[in-house]
């Protein structure tokens, strides 16, 4: 196997640069370089030097034994002054002796294939190197801490355990059965089922956690939705004037909102146009506003009515609040901080329903388990005689949950999830 070598730590000018080594020559390339290897897991300041033996960097190192690495290898790490001509040296000096460049993700990759992750907690750990906000954080944390792979390896031994028993009544199947185990995989299979939909349904807000929730910024033509995104946003976002109609696309502005990730929407004014442009943009508000997680009707006047279907927890507020008796103004800011706990409020709420299931994969295998289960109850209902069917539905349930961690059948989709990694992870 091949020892790789990548910049652990982000390119540029820094303090400290880290170079990690992973493989079966890396402790030797420590001793090639440094003229010596430090005891493991035990930091220790060497000089590195070049082939001609000329000094590069005085750098702190450390090396791990292989089964007590990131890994699972032997492993290295250079921490060294942060000169990108002192990392291109060291760079340098490892493909002299041998090493080879890592491939994006490769790192991670052998921790799985060295079975130190499981796949979920590879998710959570590309999850956790892209989170931009509090939730982010805390949700990917969850995961790549192996929270989903406790849950799936608990399900697993209830449903083993379910077959097992229905596996013992086929080698029965010509004499008396000593008891009916019927009420207990009955019991097993329902409190497994409960807990699998009860994930699933999940799943669906945890993703938008990981990738943003959309609140869409809608109502009629010169409202001051506009000047609301920008006061949100904090920045000019929206070219904003007296004339109806100048927003004619949506314009997105990503923020932090109490820690939950949200993506605000300023669409175009609603209103009857022969402007062909315009009602392209109008159609456009229409769709976007539609798929928002949460929309903000934002009116000229108390008597007006919504153009557009209310949902529950939309929140309906008259605009220009600085000129009239309105609730918001993006101008001036009034109402802006109620309306922001709000929003705040009603996405927290949604949040709080979050598993550990944060992709539509995990979705997908859950329902694919949840659908296993309810054919076993199916057969289990014909009759002890069709244990035989409800136990080979049982092993595919339980397959489907293998493939949420990794166990099996997930090479078609590795190359897409490591392509996410940056070289030194």
């Amino acid at each position: 196997m091949d020892t790789i070598y990548a910049l652990a730590s982000a390119r540029g000018k820094a303090g400290v640069a880290v170079i990690r080594v992973s493989g079966p020559r890396a402790h030797d390339a420590v001793r090639d370089l440094c003229g010596g290897v430090p005891e493991a897991r035990v930091s220790s300041v060497r000089p590195v030097r070049d082939g001609d033996g000329a000094l590069i960097d005085q750098a702190l190192v450390l090396v791990f034994d292989e089964g007590r690495s990131f890994t699972g290898e032997a492993v290295a790490e250079f921490h060294l002054h942060g000169s990108p001509a002192i990392v291109a040296a060291v760079q340098r000096r490892l493909s002299d002796i041998g090493l080879r460049l890592a491939d994006p993700g490769e790192f991670t990759r052998r921790a799985l294939e060295n079975e130190r992750l499981d796949l979920a907690e590879v998710e959570g750990l590309g999850d956790l190197i892209e989170a931009e906000t509090e939730a982010q954080r805390v949700q990917a944390m969850r995961v790549f801490s192996g929270a989903l792979g406790e849950k799936v390896e608990s399900w697993r031994i209830r449903l083993i355990r379910a077959a097992a028993l229905l596996e013992a009544t086929i080698d029965f199947a010509d004499e008396e059965v000593p008891e009916d185990v019927t009420p207990e995989v009955a019991g097993l299979l329902s409190g497994v089922r409960a807990e699998l939909a009860a994930e699933a349904a999940g799943a669906e807000v945890a993703e938008r956690v990981r990738d943003g929730f959309e609140v869409a910024i809608v109502g009629p033509a010169n409202a001051g939705k506009s000047t609301l995104l920008n006061r949100l946003a904090g920045r000019e976002a929206a070219i904003t004037s007296e004339i109806a109609g100048t927003t004619r696309d949506v314009i997105e502005v990503r923020m932090d909102l109490r820690g939950l990730p949200v993506t605000v929407l300023d669409t175009a004014g609603l209103r009857d146009s022969d402007d062909v442009v315009e009602t392209l943009g109008i159609e456009l508000a229409r769709k976007r506003a539609a798929h928002a997680d949460l929309r903000v009707f934002l009116l000229a006047s108390r008597d007006e009515a919504p153009l557009l279907d209310v949902a529950a927890e939309d929140i309906v507020l008259t605009g220009k609040a600085d000129l009239g008796d309105g609730d918001v103004s993006g101008k001036t800011g009034q109402g802006v901080d109620a309306l922001v706990d709000r929003i705040a409020g009603i996405l927290e709420k949604r949040a709080s329903g979050v598993g550990v299931a944060i992709r539509e994969r995990h979705r997908v295998a859950l329902k694919e388990a949840i659908g296993f289960i309810d054919l076993a109850g199916q057969e289990l209902r014909y009759g002890i005689e069709r244990s035989e069917l409800a136990a080979e539905a049982l092993r595919r349930g339980i397959a489907a949950l293998d493939a949420l961690v990794g166990r099996v059948d997930v090479e078609h989709i590795l190359d897409e999830i490591f392509a996410s990694f940056c070289l030194g992870k």
